[in-house]
């Protein structure tokens, strides 16, 4: 499970086209290695699943070439043992050279074959032309951005959830929340994160991205109860009833089950990207690896 806020602005006279906050939640036993450009393609970066008979799965990833997908598992109560393994749609988009809604467009074809899930896709282009802009803050500062009319051309995201029963579509610039459900489904929790990610971006558009990565990683962080949860209890029944309460809250903390990951990605005006991991050490501490990659769009 995990869930995701991100605010896509391809036409931004701010200094960014896409913030991003993410929380992988899994089992602490299911084995997976941290953010790192992969040895066998060095343009593509994520974390890897390495579950027996899964390596190689990812649930987020980014490429030089700016491509970007993200994955989450739709909540149900039972699932089928003979579906398609839902950890290689992440990165058979990162490495096909194909866009995003063409590529979910295909995957939808085959959506009755895998257990729930949403997947977002990402495709940005660049070619900057510097202009100066003011972002609206209480503090407000100068930045340095990129033409709206000119720099973005191009940049998509995309969403298909295959219970949706809905054809892949294209997202219109704006903020949204995507967690075990579809696509801005209001369960409290996501509403509530949703909330506190819109406030934080807005307080601190202007941060550079090393200080808006940690005002960020804060939310995600937030360990506030989100009850009563009926929505969600409906949908997952047996499967969520006794973390229920726990699994309410945006950072999810069990014996045996809980928030591992949490991921920041910024791409810039002028296509530069931070992408930013931090990895639980120990489950029940506070202890944790922080990674952070900056790197520029190959156009």
């Amino acid at each position: 499970m995990c869930i995701i806020f991100f605010h896509f602005n391809p036409n931004s006279s701010s200094a960014y086209r896409l913030i991003l906050a993410a929380n992988r939640d899994e089992f602490y036993s299911r084995p997976s290695k941290p953010a790192e450009f992969w040895t066998n393609n060095r343009s593509i970066l994520s974390g890897l699943d390495m579950e027996k008979g899964k390596e190689g799965g990812t649930w987020l990833g980014m490429s030089k070439k700016g491509k970007c997908a993200a994955l989450t598992n739709y909540l149900q109560s039972s699932s089928n043992m003979e579906g398609l393994g839902r950890g290689f749609l992440v990165p058979n988009f990162l490495t096909q050279d194909i866009d995003g809604l063409s590529y979910l467009k295909k995957i939808s074809l085959q959506g009755h074959l895998y257990n729930g899930f949403n997947l977002l896709t990402a495709d940005f282009r660049s070619g900057p032309k510097k202009l100066i802009y003011t972002c609206a803050s209480k503090v407000r500062r100068r930045v340095t951005c990129t033409s709206p009319k000119s720099s973005t051309k191009g940049d998509m995201m995309c969403y298909y959830g295959n219970k949706s029963h809905e054809e892949p579509r294209v997202l219109d610039p704006g903020i949204y929340g995507l967690c075990n459900s579809l696509l801005e489904t209001p369960w409290k929790k996501l509403v509530h994160g949703k909330k506190l990610f819109t406030e934080t971006i807005q307080k601190n558009c202007s941060l550079s991205p090393k200080n808006l990565t940690q005002e960020l990683l804060n939310v995600m962080t937030n360990e506030e109860i989100q009850l009563p949860a009926a929505d969600i209890e409906e949908q997952g029944q047996d499967f969520i009833r006794p973390i229920l309460k726990e699994f309410s809250a945006l950072f999810i903390r069990t014996p045996l089950y809980g928030t591992r990951t949490s991921t920041i990605i910024l791409v810039d005006a002028e296509g530069h990207v931070t992408f930013t991991e931090r990895c639980l050490l120990e489950p029940g501490t506070t202890q944790w690896k922080l990674s952070s990659y900056q790197f520029d769009l190959e156009m």
